[in-house]
Formats: C-alpha cells, sequence, structure tokens
C-alpha cells in the first residue's frame, strides 16, 4: 500500500464539484511524482474541510458522530484504504481495530479519509490502483524550489550582523 497525504482540497463556485487531490506521502519506489484527483461533491468537501482545519462545531458532525460511537466501542481507526476505481468512481476500506479483531467497513473515500484525519490514522492506495487513477504531477519541483526559498529566507531571518565578525 502506498500512504498518502492531501495536497489540497479545491472548493469552486456554487453548483460545481470539489476535487480533493492526494499525493503519496512517500515517493519511494515511484519513478515520477503523482498526484490523485478525486471528484466529490460539495457536502464532502465540507466534511474534509472541517477535518483537515481541526474545526471544533458546537454540535458533532456525522463524521463526528460516527467516530464517537467507534470510540465508544473501544475501537480505533487503524487506516482507511482506497482499494478500487471503477468507471469513474473510487472505492475504500475503513479498518478498525477493536482489542485484537480487525474489522473492515465498505466506505466512501471521502468519508474514510475525513474518518482517518479526525482519528489522526493513516490513509493508503493499493499499489495497483496508483498507476490507474494517478497523474503525473509536474509542479512537484516549482514546489521544492518553494521549500528550499522558504529555508533560506529562515536562515537569513535567524541570522545577525555579529555572525560576520
Amino acid at each position: 500500500m502506498i500512504p498518502l497525504r492531501v495536497l489540497t482540497l479545491v472548493v469552486p463556485g456554487q453548483g460545481q464539484p470539489a476535487v480533493l487531490v492526494l499525493e503519496p506521502s512517500d515517493d519511494k519506489g515511484l519513478t515520477e511524482a503523482r498526484i490523485i484527483p478525486i471528484w466529490i461533491g460539495t457536502h464532502e468537501a465540507a466534511a474534509l474541510g472541517i477535518a483537515l482545519e481541526q474545526v471544533k462545531l458546537p454540535r458533532p458532525a456525522t463524521h463526528d458522530l460516527l467516530l464517537d460511537a467507534i470510540t465508544n466501542l473501544d475501537a480505533t481507526i487503524d487506516h482507511a484504504v482506497i482499494t478500487d476505481m471503477r468507471g469513474q468512481t473510487f472505492h475504500a476500506n475503513l479498518v478498525l481495530k477493536q482489542g485484537d479483531r480487525t474489522i473492515t467497513l465498505d466506505a466512501r473515500p471521502t468519508d474514510a479519509i475525513s474518518l482517518a484525519i479526525r482519528q489522526g490514522a493513516p490513509f493508503y492506495m493499493e499499489d495497483s490502483l496508483m498507476e490507474k487513477a494517478s497523474y503525473p504531477y509536474v509542479f512537484k519541483e516549482a514546489r521544492d524550489e518553494e521549500t528550499e526559498f522558504e529555508e533560506f529566507r529562515q536562515f537569513l531571518d535567524g541570522i545577525a550582523p555579529e555572525d560576520f565578525k
């Protein structure tokens, strides 16, 4: 399985689907940088946004309620995994641990990822699905240059004239 992370969540205007963009969190074993775009509805995007930003709502949202139920049943979310793509529809599993018992639940990827993020659990994609469902990430190098620039700026901010005496 390939570990994933959220690269971005794109939420356009009213009536248009959002896009969850995932990327491998570990590029080892891949010959090039890849991204996985998943088209999702606005409600799913809102739930993911709340999880990503760690927003605390005054009343529990559906994912919070489910996570509370899982916790109260002495179970934890072990991980989520995107297992298949049939047509344009992704399929996933949410894997729970309850003592020494493993429970695998069929789930939509957005629900599985949203719950995994809330629990702090990892999420993955099956190796065999990566080539079929991902695209080359042509802007990866530009992002790395931005990171290097920011690190250099932090270095410059941390030095003083006395350092050159």
